[in-house]
């Protein structure tokens, strides 16, 4: 396949120096510049377009939720936060803006060459402690509250396409549950639960049930 074009934005010059080699050294990615803040960011963007952005969010002069919400706008490639804040808030303002995956920089360079092709072929990856606070955040009736509280082009998780079954499997997978404690919930078998989510996944054009439970949680994929 052709190499992930990828931009590095962050502040710090160790951290920047540090992926360029770990990407550089890879053929599956070009690091065709690195930036210490969004505005650089979005100005080498402009002057040729990348893939994925690797996008710290504490950066000066423009931050990296700021420079997330210009460059979503203006279709200058996807966005992968990478970074050392884990806040629900910045987490959440991020993925409003358009950010395709959330990563806290504690990966190996393999995990996180993964994410970057991830979100290059169109999943959404986040975090599992982070994942793991939004599960903690809302158990399967608070989610649906909230839900009924929101219209679905707020929440962008549209419900109506689905049976109530399939609701049931997708709360679950939310839920982090596994296919035989899906299976255990409904009083189904393992067999069915796998196929409803596949059906599922490919109905919303994602690729993994992680994705799945970001995109119910959140409204992003």
């Amino acid at each position: 396949m052709d190499k992930i074009k990828v931009i590095i934005a962050d502040d710090s010059d160790f951290v920047r120096d540090g992926m360029k080699i770990i990407l550089g050294v890879d053929d599956d990615f070009e690091v065709i510049g690195c930036a210490s803040n969004g505005r650089e960011a979005i100005e080498l963007a402009e002057r040729n377009k990348p893939d994925i952005f690797l996008m710290d969010i504490q950066m000066p002069e423009m931050d990296g939720i700021e420079a997330t919400k210009y460059i979503v706008e203006h279709d200058l490639g996807k966005v992968l936060i990478l970074t050392t804040f884990d806040d629900d808030d910045l987490v959440k303002r991020a993925l409003k803006n358009g950010a395709k995956g959330y990563l806290i920089k504690n990966h190996t360079p393999d995990h996180l060459k993964q994410m970057i092709k991830s979100v290059y072929h169109g999943t959404g990856v986040m975090d599992e402690s982070i994942l793991e606070t939004f599960i903690n955040q809302k158990d399967a009736s608070s989610i649906d509250r909230d839900i009924d509280k929101r219209d679905s082009s707020s929440v962008g998780f549209d419900l109506s396409g689905y049976s109530e079954r399939e609701l049931d499997i997708i709360k679950a997978v939310a839920e982090g549950l596994s296919n035989r404690q899906i299976a255990e919930k409904l009083f189904i078998s393992e067999g069915t639960v796998k196929n409803y989510i596949t059906n599922i996944l490919s109905k919303e054009n994602l690729s993994h049930r992680t994705a799945l439970a970001v995109y119910y949680l959140t409204g992003k994929k």
